[in-house]
């Protein structure tokens, strides 16, 4: 008898009872996107080599499925699914190994069009045997209306069933008890249909959005997201996607309810300022270790899998630092079982400023002018004939120039690449990762900025207990520009766009050999370039690596895990301004001469070095006991800071030689800090049915700054939830309804020990080096007493109250979250002012934890996900209100009734804008002669018709300190009410996203150049000139005046009244919206991008911050600026085309 070559492959193998029915849950989603390519043609060209000796089943088919396109069903109950085969293969098809694997058997297979490979048997087991009384038949459809192929179908309380086919139909006989009819597919809504007397049933199942196996990154670990206890939230890699901003805090504009968005520059490289609920700057956890928000913004944002916001008592779990909220940062990592993908995602732009204020030419100027001198003296040396002359812009001496257009150069470039690859085998998982980021500014092309990231995530199974992994973030930055005069390189040309005249010239004669002396070198941008005034560099190059080991004890749901990090972070800063000669020119013997030498360079070198290292250990434990569910936490942390920083700066002979000569130098400034925490941490959640949830945490923590007996603190939280839709009396109440509702509490404290002091102020001694004196022809280096040892300060304390509630309705379609918050912090800094030292000392007595405050406010969010036939989309939104208000301070005392309302906190909005009311702008001379308040401190002599008349509140006839107001909101902090609307939709190969973010609730002040006309006699902001209050003629006194919105010019003359009082006219109380970005994209048929070998290849356009509705458009300032004098280097306007590509 020939031998059955089944009974060689499976050893003491019995006769197949069941049918293969269930597909893997992984590979139905990837059904959708199953190239529709001949699965003949590819089945017969597709050939494995491989020993599969001492494999199960389900491991050759894995390994098929891991090393081709093809996908199998089966069905889990398989008994010998796991038994192991004796086969080895070489240069085989797919059906060459299916053939011998079930020779001589009752399984046959089929391969579908779609690659997916069908196992049937003759005898279908799935089918009750028994009491058979009629068959159900019936098509399983999505909400768009197309067939679901592999929708598991069962009996509700059995395990026979079937799946539905490539169509989506399917068959199945049915005895006399089966009441119910159960239809599973993953990523959609369960359905149960009662059978009845039915003999066909056709089901719709909609997608279910929110999964119940959703998990989402917390502290230390990572929890479902039904069972969260806390507010949070969060976005994946998708939501950062569409955002090609240059650092991640850029990217998050309107994405999270409770996170605050402003900002306020716009240059190469800069991030934006978020806050969690306006509480402060936030503490930013990268894989599990806590960091700065410079690490924070300059991760690759391609490189990022997800980003969770923890905004109330959850991010006590993390202690001292925690008080102002968490942001933690998961990076992508690859997953065990997958075939390697090579990813591409390229793309360029071109950069624009979105706005910024316009100023006006040379007539216009010497016209406002000559307007100016005549409302300020009465008179004018400028001339009817010379302002013609300006005019005509003709003549030598009497051209316009433009600075704007000489400095400004538009359509700046920016490009990045980023190429990652990822995969796993059975045992090791890898995520890798570069990415180059280019920049440049509108400032020319030599103010540049580059970044280069590389993200490198690995972990190996090495025991079936034992895990281990290692992932390392590094980054290459570089800042690049002219060295120009000045703190901040950036600033000069930008205040060279107010303070340069359009009379004056960059280059004598326009002769660019001979640089213009124009009176304030700083400003002239002919000088201000590498060449001519030198060059300032910094280089910055990090490196993070974190070693992860994780081991499953022996005892059943407890596990270990252990983990080092060490950073090195180096910046080396090079400064070099040159000597240069500045030029006048005469023409009336047409020569150049030297008007101006600058003579005092500079050359300068910083150097500052961060090594930080952090050790974790931490014990998990997770235990189930019907419908009880246990986990636990405990963490030990250390975390140890030391930094270095020297700056050198000395005064160079030449500018050929950047050598730093000790016999040159100036100065030498040395700095060497350390700094150390330590925490320990647990954590309980329990949960009983999905039902009802507890979560109690504790964190002790001990800090370098404070003594010994105030060093440590304990911060305790705990929240619940409870789904209480998940109720009886719920279901009965809402009936068929799909609304899954989680109410939920939390209160936690928090610490925080940035209170202003340094590191062992607590030790008395001497600082050394705190003046400099000759003595007898020698240097002396001085030292001075410390002061009085800070003892009696520690960190403050905030209480955290949140109460908020999860929803979801229409299977998931709809769903959101609302909450409502209150955090009081206690034992701010503050000075005792009634214990008083000699003033000889010379230094005053030390803070101690004195006052408190409160921040407090609601947020809420809501989803939609949709569809129609073939359209997809998703709607969301979301708008947070938060507000600090100062509650007490230590023994407040005020002079007079006066005194307590202008400058008492207590009880108030912190950050209210104090200034005069603006009633009007007088209309004629008349009316001022016959006003009877004094506006201006001067009886109103100084007025002229369209001068601001200001409210007198106190009624006492004169305009001064005490008819002071709260007129607006906080300047310069993020907007108190903060909104953001996103949307996204695809359709066939195309697809759309774009996002809106906005806020409210925050003030602008008009000051400087945005405010006095004329600034530094420089020039004129064109608002003021086209619209003011001026005379027909300007040069005749008795010429008719024409109203504007602006008071009559005056020249560099901000004492004026009109300018030298905060007021309503000058402060705008702001609501802005734009479109951060927008994209949309187009996906090549699978079919065209298989033939160049790529997997996915996709062309997108992209833009950033297109457009802006907001109040200061007219006045041309970028609406989330803080600077007053509107000079800050605002955002710019993107416009990128790019690539996904997929290997």
């Amino acid at each position: 008898m020939k031998k059955n070559l089944i009974g060689l492959i499976f050893p003491g193998r019995g006769k197949l009872k069941k049918l293969f029915l269930i597909m893997k849950l992984t590979t139905v989603l990837l059904l959708v996107f199953t190239m529709h390519l001949s699965a003949t043609v590819y089945s017969q060209t597709t050939k494995f080599s491989m020993d599969f000796k001492g494999k199960t089943v389900r491991e050759v088919f894995n390994i098929i499925e891991n090393q081709s396109r093809f996908r199998f069903f089966f069905n889990d109950d398989f008994k010998l699914i796991d038994e192991k085969v004796n086969l080895d293969v070489k240069d085989v098809s797919v059906e060459a190994i299916l053939d011998e694997l079930f020779l001589n058997s009752e399984i046959s297979y089929k391969v579908l069009p779609n690659d997916l490979i069908v196992l049937t048997t003759s005898q279908n087991s799935t089918q009750l045997p028994i009491n058979q009384s009629k068959t159900i038949k019936g098509k399983v459809l999505d909400s768009a209306g197309q067939p679901l192929p592999g929708v598991t179908v069962f009996f509700k309380g059995t395990t026979g069933g079937t799946i539905t086919n490539v169509d989506g139909t399917y068959s199945l006989p049915v005895n006399a008890n089966a009441k119910v009819l159960v239809f599973s597919f993953v990523g959609m809504e369960t359905k149960e249909i009662a059978i009845g007397t039915q003999a066909e049933i056709n089901v719709t199942l909609i997608e279910n959005t929110i999964g119940i196996d959703e998990v989402v990154a917390i502290g230390y670990g990572v929890q479902k997201k039904e069972s969260l206890t806390g507010a949070i939230s969060g976005v994946n890699s998708d939501d950062l996607d569409r955002v090609h901003a240059t650092t991640v805090s850029s990217a998050l504009a309107g994405k999270l309810a409770g996170v605050s968005f402003r900002m306020p520059d716009g240059r190469p490289g800069s991030s934006a300022t978020i806050q969690i609920r306006n509480m402060g700057n936030p503490l930013y956890v990268i894989d599990g270790i806590q960091k700065d928000a410079g690490q924070f913004n300059n991760i690759s944002p391609n490189d990022i899998e997800s980003l969770t916001i923890l905004k109330d008592a959850s991010a006590a779990i993390y202690g001292v630092r925690a008080a102002n909220g968490v942001v933690v940062v998961t990076t992508k990592r690859g997953k065990l079982g997958t075939k390697n993908t090579i990813n591409v995602d390229a793309y360029t732009g071109w950069q624009n400023w979105s706005r910024f204020p316009e100023t006006v030419g040379a007539y216009e100027w010497m016209n406002g002018k000559a307007d100016a001198e005549m409302n300020q003296f009465g008179k004018t040396d400028i001339t009817a004939s010379e302002l013609a002359k300006w005019q005509a812009g003709t003549e030598a001496g009497y051209k316009s120039f433009n600075w704007y257009d000489f400095i400004i150069k538009p359509n700046s470039p920016q490009t990045s690449i980023n190429v990652n690859t990822t995969g796993g085998s059975d045992k090791i998982n890898y995520y890798l990762s570069v990415t180059r980021l280019d920049q440049n500014s509108v400032l020319g092309r030599e103010f540049t900025f580059g970044r280069t990231n590389i993200q490198s995530n690995i972990d190996a199974k090495i025991t079936e207990r034992l895990k281990v992994g290692v992932q390392i973030n590094g980054r290459q930055e570089t800042r690049d520009n002219p060295g120009v005069p000045g703190g901040d390189d950036y600033w000069a040309p930008r205040f060279a766009l107010f303070r340069n005249r359009p009379t004056e010239r960059p280059f004598a004669n326009d002769n660019p050999e001979y640089i213009n002396n124009i009176g304030h070198m700083a400003e002239n941008w002919g000088l201000l370039n590498k060449a001519k005034s030198g060059y300032w560099t910094e280089d910055w190059r990090v490196l993070q690596t974190n070693f992860i080991a994780e081991y499953e004890t022996p005892i059943k749901g407890l596990s270990a895990k252990g983990t080092y990090s060490y950073y090195i972070a180096d910046k080396l800063m090079n400064g070099h301004e040159y000597t240069y000669d500045a030029y006048s020119y005469f023409p009336e013997t047409d020569t150049y001469k030297v008007t101006f030498a600058n003579l005092n360079p500079w050359r300068e070198r910083g150097t500052h070095k961060t090594f930080e290292t952090v050790l974790q250990g931490q014990l998990n434990y997770k235990k189930e006991i019907g419908k009880h569910n246990i986990a636990g936490t405990f963490v030990a942390e250390r975390i140890n800071r030391r930094e270095l920083d020297v700056w050198v700066h000395s005064v160079p002979k030449t500018n050929a030689l950047p050598i730093l000569q000790f016999a040159d130098m100036d100065t030498y400034n040395d700095q060497d800090w350390e700094e150390a925490r330590i925490g320990y941490i647990g954590r309980v959640n329990y949960n009983y049915g999905n039902k009802y949830y507890l979560e109690i945490s504790g964190r002790e923590d001990a800090a370098w700054k404070f003594i010994s007996n105030k060093r440590w603190g304990f911060f305790p939280s705990a929240s619940i939830g409870w789904r209480i839709t998940e109720e009886a009396f719920a279901k009965q109440l809402l009936g068929a309804s799909t609304l899954d509702l989680k109410l939920r509490a939390s209160y936690g404290e928090l610490g925080d020990d940035n209170v202003g002091i340094g590191a062992f102020d607590y030790i008395s001694g001497y600082n050394y080096g705190t003046s400099t004196v000759i003595i007898d022809g020698n240097v002396v280096k001085g030292s001075r007493d410390r002061g009085v040892p800070i003892t009696s300060i520690s960190w403050f304390t905030s209480k955290i109250t949140d109460i908020g509630a999860d929803y979801s309705i229409m299977s998931g379609k709809i769903n959101g979250s609302v909450d409502y918050f209150y955090r009081k912090r206690s034992g701010l800094p503050a000075n005792k002012y009634d214990v008083l030292v000699p003033s000889e000392l010379g230094y005053s007595l030390p803070k101690e934890n004195l006052n408190s405050d409160a921040v407090m406010g609601a947020e809420a969010s809501i989803n939609y996900d949709g569809k129609v036939g073939e359209l997809t989309y998703t709607l969301g939104g979301n708008i947070s209100f938060a507000r600090e208000k100062f509650l007490s301070s230590y023994k407040p005392r005020f002079n007079n009734s006066w005194d307590n309302y202008r400058n008492s906190s207590e009880g108030r909005w912190t950050g209210m804008y104090w200034g005069y009311e603006v009633i009007g702008q007088f209309q004629s001379f008349d009316e001022i002669n016959n006003y009877t308040v004094n506006n201006d401190g001067q009886g109103n002599k100084t007025m002229l018709p369209g001068d601001l008349m200001y409210k007198d509140e106190n009624g006492d006839g004169v305009i001064n300190g005490y008819d002071q107001r709260p007129i607006g909101y906080p300047r310069d902090r993020n907007p108190i009410l903060n909104f953001g609307f996103n949307m996204s939709a695809s359709y066939k190969n195309f697809d759309f996203k774009a996002d809106f973010s906005g806020g409210s609730m925050y003030s602008y002040n008009q000051q400087w150049e945005m405010r006095s006309p004329y600034q530094n006699t420089g020039n004129l902001l064109k608002n003021f000139y086209e619209d003011r209050w001026h005379r027909v003629d300007p040069l005749d006194l008795n010429s008719e005046w024409v109203s504007g919105q602006y008071p009559a010019l005056r020249f560099n003359n901000g004492d004026h009244a009109n300018y030298n009082k905060n007021s309503s006219f000058w402060l705008t109380n702001m609501s802005y919206l734009r479109l951060r970005t927008m994209e949309l994209g187009y996906t090549l048929p699978k079919t065209l991008a298989e033939k160049a070998k790529l997997q996915k290849v996709r062309f997108y356009v992209n833009t950033y911050n297109l457009f802006s509705l907001d109040k200061l458009r007219k006045l041309g300032v970028e609406p989330e600026i803080m600077d007053e004098n509107g000079l800050q280097y605002p955002q710019n306007r993107l416009v990128n085309l790019g690539v996904n590509l997929s290997f």
